[in-house]
């Protein structure tokens, strides 16, 4: 079958719609040029994992060895513990720290002081904004034997211990410290959809009777439902990878039990000792590993209801 030719009016129509559009294409442009080169045009890179790569022949004529790196990594005596960490670290912070800001949003949104509301907003940001580094020089600072958390536990208690060379102390910190930094920041996008839900259905609700906890339970929440699904699967697509700057700040061969994760590995393996196709290999498994997660939880979010990803 022949597809018929555009018509020039049509044809004059999609080329007074480009050009009316021009300032909103340009602000497309600049973010597709940088996903094509710096994500799709970096995953070239990826064939080192399969390759003793040298920088002196280059990617491309590098030896070719196959699948080496990820079965070495496989059989590392530090597998299994690097990925217990990981996982671990990620459902304590599924548990604890993910339905914080979930609890902000909710708490801010309700209160009817416009004035209030934007101060409380505004003071929870704040940290979002502060460097990893700072966050966790502060840390050290008041963690340290005369620091200020460990005065306060030392005249509560009568006692106290280097908290930062404690291994079960460490997820504690790292929790707590995750929690301060990010949960005001991550309550942007569900105070915007409670934004978005018909005030018509707590004036119904008033006058039916419903408690402002009601109304939370039964309008407020199921209003936000589809965006805290969202947000879950894509933190389960994580549960192999975790932010390492901090944990690297912080941890010290004392804490390696609990605080060694994938991602510490990694940089050790790969930056430090400039081992490249080993630690693009462990990344590539993550990569993979973090997909099939993902995949699995949207497949389950949707026997369970109708939100998910695709």
């Amino acid at each position: 079958m022949v597809k018929a030719p555009v018509s020039p009016a049509r044809r004059r129509k999609w080329v007074k719609h480009l050009i009316d559009s021009k300032w909103l294409l340009l602000m497309f442009f600049l973010p597709l040029v940088y996903f094509i080169v710096f994500k799709y045009g970096a995953m070239t890179w990826l064939i080192i994992a399969f390759k003793k790569f040298s920088a002196v022949k280059g990617i491309w004529r590098s030896r070719w060895i196959g699948t080496k790196y990820f079965e070495q990594f496989l059989g590392d005596a530090y597998f299994w513990k690097l990925v217990r960490n990981t996982v671990v670290m990620n459902l304590y912070l599924i548990v604890f720290s993910f339905p914080v800001p979930i609890f902000l949003a909710l708490l801010i949104n309700e209160h009817r002081v416009k004035y209030f509301r934007k101060t409380v907003q505004t003071i929870s940001y704040i940290p979002y904004f502060v460097s990893t580094v700072a966050v966790c020089g502060l840390i050290t600072t008041m963690l340290s034997s005369d620091g200020m958390i460990t005065n306060v536990i030392r005249a509560l208690t009568g006692s106290s211990k280097a908290y930062l060379t404690d291994p079960k102390a460490f997820r504690v910190i790292y929790i707590v410290s995750e929690i301060w930094s990010t949960a005001g920041w991550g309550s942007i996008i569900y105070l915007a959809s409670l934004a978005g839900i018909d005030p018509g259905l707590y004036e119904a609700a008033q006058i039916d009777g419903a408690s402002r906890w009601k109304q939370i339970l039964h309008i407020s929440l199921p209003g936000i439902a589809s965006v805290i699904s969202i947000q879950l699967l894509l933190t389960i697509g994580r549960m192999l990878d975790i932010g390492y700057e901090k944990i690297l700040l912080l941890y010290s061969g004392s804490t390696y039990e609990t605080a060694d994760v994938v991602s510490t590995y990694l940089y050790r393996r790969s930056i430090l000792t400039a081992d490249y196709s080993y630690g693009c290999a462990i990344s590539l498994f993550q990569g993979v590993m973090s997909l099939l997660l993902v995949s699995a939880a949207n497949k389950a979010a949707k026997q369970i209801g109708e939100t998910s990803l695709w």
